[in-house]
């Protein structure tokens, strides 16, 4: 893609969805807390309770695989919830509950994905490093790249569940689908995600925190699904070879409507407005 259309995809689509995720933030503090509260405590035990087993390495690693999917089933369940949050309403903790039921396969999928990745990055590549060797090196930095790719895509995962798929295998494809096609923005994410859990690290996690994380990659999906939608509509843009500049500025009108502008004044006292 050419330098301008580089500037005004980052200036219009990536501007208006950290405002518009930092809007929905603070509209939801007090649950996205409670979320994020919740999800530290979900965390504790894969965390923690390994380490009380690690001279039994069948337990320790049994109690890190059920930690795990737990977090993963957690995750699902509030992925589903925040995006009502994304579609400018709200959820309540019994939406929440019944998410849980709904999303528990995905959740478990998702945590045995997370449990191979751990498996690859402890153990798989250190044992082909260790070979001393050009083949193993060779294996190591193939799994290592591939580990990469899986990571950046698969941050999508529960978005995509919540938003565009409940079917397991289109998921992941779509997943993988969607990285390729918008490789700029997933990796963007990714990094902007990053910096969001540091920076969450000095507030203990409970803001923006993980549920954080998870609007904002709900957001991002959703405001570039608008992008598809365009292209249906205007198909004879896409018919070059080279790809279209798709108009943000035209398309982002009704979201920026709704989502409308704010003061600083108005975040600390929105009750004087």
């Amino acid at each position: 893609m050419d330098e301008p259309y580089i500037i005004p995809y980052y200036r219009e689509m990536i501007g208006f969805l950290i405002k518009k995720t930092f809007f929905d933030l603070w509209d939801n503090l007090f649950k996205v807390a409670l979320l994020n509260l919740g999800f530290i405590a979900s965390v504790a035990f894969p965390v923690f309770i390994p380490g009380l087993l690690g001279s039994i390495p069948p337990l320790f690693i049994a109690a890190m695989l059920i930690g795990i999917l737990w977090c993963g089933v957690y995750l699902a369940a509030a992925a589903l919830s925040i995006k009502q949050v994304s579609d400018y309403s709200s959820f309540g903790f019994g939406d929440f509950f019944r998410n849980l039921k709904e999303t528990w396969p995905v959740g478990i999928a998702m945590g045995l994905t997370v449990f191979v990745i751990w498996i690859l990055a402890t153990m798989i590549i250190p044992f082909y490093l260790q070979l001393s060797s050009v083949i193993g090196l060779l294996l190591a930095a193939v799994i290592f790249w591939t580990t990469v790719v899986a990571v950046v895509s698969l941050q999508f995962f529960f978005p995509i569940r919540a938003r565009l798929d409940t079917k397991l295998s289109k998921i992941f494809k779509k997943c993988f689908i969607f990285f390729f096609d918008n490789p700029g923005l997933c990796i963007f994410s990714f990094i902007h995600n990053l910096i969001i859990l540091v920076i969450s690290g000095f507030l203990a996690f409970l803001f923006p925190g993980p549920a954080g994380v998870l609007l904002f990659l709900d957001e991002a999906l959703r405001l570039r699904l608008l992008k598809y939608d365009w292209l249906e509509e205007n198909a004879a843009a896409n018919s070059g070879t080279r790809r279209p500049k798709i108009p943000w500025d035209a398309i982002l009108i009704d979201e920026r409507e709704r989502t409308g502008t704010r003061s600083f004044k108005s975040f600390i006292f929105p009750w004087k407005d």
